[in-house]
C-alpha cells in the first residue's frame, strides 16, 4: 500500500502537483488497526472472566472455541472476505480513485485501506481464542498464513484455511461432547 501510494505520489510530484506525505496515509491505516486491537482486547476481557482462575490466556474450549473456529472457517468462504482480500492485495484502484492533496482525506484513505485489510483478517484473529490468546506460535502461524493469502492469487489459500478451520471446529465439538 505504501509503495503504491509513493508511486502515485511520485507521478503527481513530477507533474508539479502537491503531495501529502505517506506517513499521513500510514497513520490512518494504523489508526484502524489500533481501534480493532482495542475491540479485540475488550472482547478478550469480556470472554475470559468465564475461564478458570489464572487461565486467562489459555485456549477457550468447548462451544466457545468451536464457535470461534466455525465463524473463522465460514468467513474464509464468504464473498465479503474475497472482496476485502482483493482490495487489500491491490490497493492501486482505491488509492488512485480517491487521490487527494488534503492531509485529512489521505488520513481517511489510510483508514479505509486499513478497513479493507482488517476485513481480510478479523475472522482469522478469532482463532486466537481457540488456541490461547498471546500464543506466540499461533500468532506467527496466522501471520504467516495471512501473508501467504495476501500474496497469492485466487481462492485456494482461503478455502484451504476455511476447510481446516471447519474440520477443527467439528473435532473440538466432538471432543468436548
Amino acid at each position: 500500500m505504501i509503495r503504491t501510494y509513493c508511486e502515485i505520489a511520485d507521478t503527481a510530484r513530477i507533474k508539479g502537483e502537491p503531495v501529502v506525505h505517506p506517513l499521513v496515509l500510514v497513520a490512518g491505516y494504523l489508526s484502524t488497526w489500533l481501534v480493532a486491537s482495542a475491540l479485540f482486547a475488550a472482547l478478550t476481557l469480556a470472554i475470559y472472566p468465564f475461564a478458570a482462575q489464572g487461565q486467562m490466556l489459555d485456549p477457550v474450549v468447548g462451544l466457545a472455541g468451536a464457535a470461534a473456529l466455525l465463524v473463522a472457517g465460514l468467513y474464509q468462504f464468504s464473498g465479503l472476505k474475497q472482496a476485502c482480500l482483493k482490495k487489500c492485495r491491490n490497493p492501486f484502484s482505491v488509492l488512485f480513485a480517491n487521490w487527494s492533496t488534503r492531509p485529512q482525506r489521505i488520513f481517511r484513505l489510510g483508514m479505509e485501506q486499513g478497513i479493507w485489510c482488517l476485513g481480510c483478517c478479523w475472522a482469522l484473529m478469532l482463532v486466537m481464542f481457540a488456541v490461547g490468546a498471546m500464543n506466540i506460535f499461533w500468532m506467527a502461524l496466522i501471520g504467516l498464513f495471512t501473508l501467504i493469502e495476501k500474496q497469492t492469487q485466487g481462492r485456494m489459500a482461503s478455502r484451504l484455511a476455511g476447510a481446516i478451520l471447519l474440520v477443527w471446529a467439528a473435532a473440538l465439538l466432538l471432543g468436548s461432547a
